[in-house]
Order: C-alpha cells, then structure tokens, then sequence
C-alpha cells in the first residue's frame, strides 16, 4: 500500500522537461532512495547512499544532477560551455548503462545537456574529439578518466561541481584505489559528491574519507533483497558435483524453470563447461566472457534481452571474488589475467525479465550472494534463486544466510525438497555428456569463439586486406571441435520421465527470431518453479536423499 505522504517527483521542483521524461519512463513514484536522496541532492548536500540493487540509484543521482546543471544554465550568468559533472563507474557495460539512463532522463533537454561515455578504451580518438566539444556530463572508468586528465583532453580543476561515484563499494576491488586518488589531485578544491552503493564496506569508509565533505548517509532501512512475497529463495542441497549437472540437466530439460535465466559459476572454465555440457542436450546457452570485447558483450546481454536466449552463463569471480591489482583479498578463485579488467556483470547489468537465477556455483562472499540475486524480481516482477551447495559447503551458506537475515536467525534460503531418485533414469545421460566435455574441449571452444571475434572483427578488416595470407590461414586453420554432440541425447523418451511429471514436461522449441522490442516490454516475468513446487506441496514435504 502506497504512503499518502510520501513524497512525489511532481513536488520535488524539477523542471518540466525531467518531468516528462519521467512521466515517459512510466514512473509514477519515486523509489525509496530516489524519495530521500533526491531533496537532499537538491539543497547541495553531499550524499553516501546504500540502497539494494536495482532500487533506483542510478535515477536516484541522475535526476538532481540533471536539475542542477539545468537550473545554472537557466538562472546563472552566462558562463563558457564546460564538464560540469563527473560519474565514475567500476565497468565499461555500467557506463554504458549510466550513459543512457541520463540520454533518456534528459530527453526533452538534450540541447541544453550533452552526455559523453570515455569508458572504452579503444575508442581513444573518438573520445578526445567528444571531450573537446566539453560535454556537461563525462561518464566512465577512474582509469579512462585519469588517461584523459593525464593527456590534457580533459580538465577539470576549473569547472567541476558535481562528482558521483556509482557502485562505490566495487571501485576497490577492481583496483581502481591509485587511480582514484591520482584522479582527485585534478579535481577542484570544492565540489558536490555522492556516494553510492550497495553495500557498506571498509572501501567505502575509505572512498567516504576521500572524496565527501560532512555528506548526510542514506542507510536505508530495507532489505537488501525485495521481500519473500516477490523473491522466493532456495537452497539444494547436492551430494555430489554429478548431482549438480544432473539437477540441472533434469530443471532445465524437463522445462521445471521457464522463462530465463542467469547461471552463476565461480570461474570461466566453468562457464565454459557448463555451456558445452548443456550443448549436449540441446539446450541453448551463450557465454557473458569478461576476454571478448565490450561490443560483443553488449551484443550477448541484448540478444538475451530480446528472446534469442533464455539462458546465459555468467561468472562474477574477477568482479568480487579477488581484485584486478594490489593484493588478493579473501579465498575466491585467482582472477583470469586475460580478462577485461573493466568488465563485470555480477552488479547493475540491466536483464530483463529474468525470471530465475541458478547460483550454479556457492557464490563467493555474502555480498557476491546479494549482487546475484539482484538480477532477478526486479521492478515488481517475481523471481526465484537456487542456490546448488555441496555439503562441504554448509558453512558457508551459514555466513550468506547471516547477512540476509540481518542477525535474527531466521532462515532466509528454504530447503527446496526435490526427490533426486525421480531423475535417477537420467544419470547415466548426464554422465555421458560430462566425459564429452574434456579440458581440451572446453580448450577449443574459447578458442573458436576468439576466432570468430578475429574473423569478424572491423578493426582487423584493413589489417586482413593488407595481409590475405593471413587471413586465409585463420579461415583454413585445423576445424575446432569443442565437444562431440550425440544427437540422440537432445530427445527426452517418455519412459525416462518420472510420472509425476509428464503432465509438467514441455519440449524445446527452436527459436526462429527475437521477438520485437515492443512485444518484448509486454513479456511478464512468472514464477518459473510455480507449477512444479504445486505438484510438491499437494504430494507433502520430502527429504532429499542423504
């Protein structure tokens, strides 16, 4: 039930155009964060917010931001055309996103605000004929920001007023702590700040002594995760790593999770198993590898947003299980050298309407567990997360379960009851697809996929025409056989099925296209596991097989 007092984007004193804008974006209330931060925002206070993922932040800074540089150019005397605002972000993907959620807050004022993303690295040229146009507000990574300081394409120490650091509590991590505060020593004395972040942590107390001046905190008091009537979460509880692929195998193949969905592992061979392992059952799965380009990336996170895949395989191990520089922190698996650094998509990537996330692997820390889940039941939608944990596993689930329940010692993750012994016909299938997928296959699949980048690539094309030797060697080098799919493993025999679930069973449909954009904003997110948990609930609670 909505608060009659509670405070809307009409009597906050926006201007007229942000206003549309919003009415555009179909908000008709601001979120939480949005209703505290915003005023405060405005009076010019400096802000350190925490809020839970997809609970607005991003709004939460833009919409002031915007107000504010608005305000000057409509109040003030004339002044020279300058980067009057800076937002820092952890990931090149989190600056595109941050890019477009103020283009599209700033819609109706677009000649009054330009907005530059410098995030990637590639595009250096580009970038420095942008940054001379002196956009209002510059987006990206402490590292692209600092090169472009650094090589007087970008100055700052003279027109400054707002600062946002996005994601606050991941810049640490990623190892961004020398560029920060070589990147402070170009920024004026005095500037507005925000902070914001999911979590409060000792980087964050330590970005707040850097770069805030008596700032008001925003300690929300919400869960960092919607409440159980919107996300429903599980834990399974799997004996052995077989069972882990067998479950797997059995929800996605017997259609027990519909919808899509977001498989976490812990590193990118895993991903890679996984994939090749789902392959051989004819389920389509595509990869989110930190080493491809951001272009490719962004292009694999669209094509999941349009229908063409219902599931994608990610890892968060180099966003928050070690850091990219300085020392390792914590037990996470070592980070892969030849990944993007500056990619990442644990926190803030925008999925749409996922309507489960398999935590494959235990995540590594509470907080990865937080950033996860976080993908899901978002803006109202239901969602589910399963979480698959070995017994070697418990106490760790026990630190995770600490952190959502705040303390209280309620159980957060419910013991999902599944009768393994149902799926026991399917052992001797999965078995077989995971002896196909050799360490050498999960080889040669990474390798076709950066050959395909190669071979597509458009900053390779003059290369290639100035060297068709070359090219025609990458073309008609050895075929890469990543795994030997059996055909006869993609079809389910009816005598495999348990009887309880034949009435549940639905087929795989081979995907002809990607629905449209405007049917795809209709698609309702359902609860994937609703049907199956029913048929359980009317059969009574069971144990899992010890």
């Amino acid at each position: 039930m909505e608060d009659p007092e509670a405070l809307g984007f009409e009597h906050m004193g926006l201007d007229h155009r942000l206003l549309q804008a919003v009415t555009d974006l179909g908000w008709s209330r601001p979120t939480l964060i949005q209703e505290k931060a915003i005023p405060l925002a405005l009076e010019g206070k400096d802000l350190l917010a925490r809020a839970r993922t997809g609970s607005g932040k991003t709004a939460a800074y833009a919409i002031p931001m915007l107000q504010l540089l608005l305000h000057k150019k409509a109040t003030g005397p004339a002044v020279e055309q300058a980067v009057r605002a800076l937002v820092l972000v952890p990931t090149k993907e989190l600056a595109r996103q941050a890019q477009s959620m103020i283009q599209q807050l700033a819609a109706y004022c677009s000649r009054d605000i330009r907005v530059a993303n410098v995030s990637a690295a590639e595009d250096s040229a580009s970038q420095r004929a942008v940054l001379m146009e002196k956009p209002d507000v510059v987006v990206g990574t402490p590292s692209r920001i600092l090169n472009h300081l650094q090589q007087d394409n970008l100055k700052l120490q003279d027109s400054l007023e707002l600062l946002v650091v996005d994601e606050a509590d991941l810049l640490f991590s990623f190892g961004f702590e020398e560029e920060l505060k070589s990147l402070l020593c170009h920024l004026p004395r005095i500037y507005q700040a925000f902070l914001m972040s999911a979590t409060f942590n000792e980087d964050v107390q330590a970005l707040k002594e850097l770069v805030l001046h008596n700032p008001v905190t925003l300690k929300l008091q919400e869960s960092q995760l919607p409440g159980p009537d919107q996300l429903q979460q599980f834990q399974v509880v799997c004996e052995t790593e077989e069972d882990k692929f067998l479950l797997l195998y059995a929800l996605l193949k017997l259609s027990l999770i519909r919808g899509k969905s977001l498989l976490f592992v812990n590193t990118m061979e895993r991903s890679y198993r996984l994939r090749l392992f789902l392959e051989q059952f004819s389920i389509p799965a595509c990869v989110l590898n930190g080493e491809l380009p951001l272009r490719s990336r962004c292009h694999i996170i669209s094509q999941f947003n349009q229908g063409l895949y219902d599931c994608v395989i990610a890892t968060d191990a180099e966003v928050l299980g070690s850091p990219v520089k300085g020392k390792h922190r914590g037990k996470g698996p070592k980070r892969n050298r030849a990944a993007d650094p500056e990619a990442g998509v644990a926190r803030g990537i925008d999925f749409h309407h996922v309507c489960a996330v398999l935590n494959f692997d235990l995540p590594p820390t509470p907080e990865a567990y937080i950033h996860r889940a976080g993908r899901t039941a978002r803006a109202n939608n239901p969602g589910i997360v399963l979480t698959f944990v070995l017994p070697t596993e418990q106490s760790h689930l026990g630190k995770i379960e600490e952190l959502l329940s705040g303390g209280n010692g309620a159980p957060v993750l419910l013991p999902y009851q599944f009768r393994m012994e149902e799926i026991e016909g399917f052992r001797y299938r999965c078995r077989d697809a995971m002896r196909s997928v050799t360490k050498q296959a999960i080889r040669e699949a990474r390798l076709k996929e950066i050959k395909e980048e190669l071979l597509h690539s458009e900053k390779l094309k003059t290369y290639f025409e100035d060297n068709p030797r070359d090219l025609q060697l990458l073309r008609h080098d050895l075929p890469l056989h990543p795994a030997v799919v059996k055909p006869h493993l993609g079809h389910v025999p009816d005598y495999l099925v348990p009887p309880a679930l034949r009435g549940l069973v639905r087929p795989h449909k081979k995907r002809k296209k990607p629905p449209s954009s405007k049917k795809a904003k209709k698609v309702k997110t359902q609860n994937p596991l609703r049907s199956f948990r029913h048929r359980e609930e009317k059969r009574g609670p069971t144990a899992a097989p010890s």
